[in-house]
């Protein structure tokens, strides 16, 4: 019910960009490169992101089988909260090459965009307890406690996925498709009145990113102070760098993933709360790079199983295993089949001229 414009005057309250875009004609006419770029990142961080959570499910039930860490606890819970991610990632992609023309109805609208929200939350909660534990497990002597500090773990899952459920409620009530120039867009409206969205996307901004950012940050950090005073003692440099590597990767990774996000939806806040005004320079951020920030976002679920899986060592041994344990029974099976079709071709050879290439071949 908003007229079409084309100047960068602030939208209504509760019209949130998605809706602005229509009623200016930014991203609806002048970037379908742009939302069909997308479409494919977000296609492919899907694809990768279900073969690299598959693969840590199937390793951490190999590992919890020889031996149960609290660690292994929260990476399973992890990889279940970017699994169900990934997951939402097609509907999306249809949304954006659609111009982000919601085709699925209201019911899915809230479903999906719900349950994107939650596993944001969850999967920030989860790096933030794994922190927490790394730290606990090498600085403290709890190990002679595993059976306790198992049971404390499931307490602090559950705990975390209600956290996260309780962070998703705004989302999973003012979530609806809402027509907006005679298309239907899948977002949030709020009542007028109150700074909705802008307290909205300040709680987004501090439970999901500044609080946990500050916890992994002063945990691991902890962490390489405590490796580096016991590698100081025992003259283990090599162990030292190999920590303080590992570390500055996962706390830049997660920091580069999500900051430029939350520092634009800040920015969005701003205008909201009126500190900033609502310029030109605004428009184009939020219309040609905020998208581009969200599939930096995303790709965090196909970094997650290689940062805090694949990249442990033990797991890196685990896997190569089983990869020369499948490998050489396939090949040898493939150099059967074919020695006894040439031997079903070259039929002037003798019967046991394959039998003896078979020998030959297998390991």
């Amino acid at each position: 019910n908003f007229p079409l414009q084309t100047s960068a005057e602030p939208p209504p309250q509760w019209v949130d960009l998605r809706q602005w875009k229509y009623l200016s004609r930014g991203l609806a006419d002048g970037t379908p490169i742009l939302r069909i770029l997308i479409s494919v990142v977000y296609s492919v961080v899907c694809a990768v992101g279900l073969v690299g959570n598959l693969l840590v499910f199937f390793l951490m039930r190999l590992r919890q089988g020889r031996k149960r860490s609290s660690v292994n606890v929260f990476i399973i819970n992890l990889a279940v909260t970017d699994f169900q991610f990934v997951l939402t990632l097609p509907f999306w992609a249809v949304d954006t090459a659609l111009d982000f023309s919601w085709p699925f109805g209201n019911a899915m609208c809230k479903i999906i965009l719900s349950i994107t929200v939650m596993n944001m939350y969850a999967s920030v909660f989860f790096l933030t307890a794994m922190s927490v534990t790394r730290y606990l497990s090498v600085a403290s002597a709890l190990k002679k406690k595993g059976h306790r500090r198992s049971r404390c773990v499931k307490w602090v899952c559950t705990v975390l996925w209600v956290a996260a459920t309780l962070a998703t409620a705004p989302t999973a009530i003012f979530s609806t498709v809402t027509v907006v120039a005679g298309e239907q867009l899948c977002l949030l409206k709020f009542p007028e009145g109150y700074d909705w969205l802008a307290l909205y996307h300040m709680q987004k901004i501090v439970i999901a990113f500044i609080i946990p950012m500050l916890m992994v940050s002063v945990n691991y950090l902890m962490l390489l102070r405590f490796v580096r005073r016991r590698s100081m003692d025992s003259s283990n440099p090599n162990r030292r760098s190999r920590v303080t590597r590992s570390i500055a990767i996962v706390v830049l990774s997660f920091f580069c993933c999500w900051m430029p996000n939350h520092a634009i939806t800040f920015w969005g806040v701003l205008v909201k709360f009126n500190v900033v005004n609502w310029d030109k320079a605004y428009y184009m951020v939020h219309t040609y790079v905020f998208p581009v920030t969200v599939c930096l976002a995303h790709v965090n679920s196909c970094l997650n199983p290689v940062l805090y899986c694949l990249m442990r060592p033990e797991i890196r041994k685990m896997l190569s295993g089983l990869f020369w344990r499948v490998s050489p029974a396939s090949f040898s099976k493939s150099c059967t089949t074919r020695s006894f079709t040439q031997g079903e071709t070259q039929g002037s050879r003798p019967s046991g001229h394959w039998r003896e290439q078979t020998v030959h071949h297998s390991p």
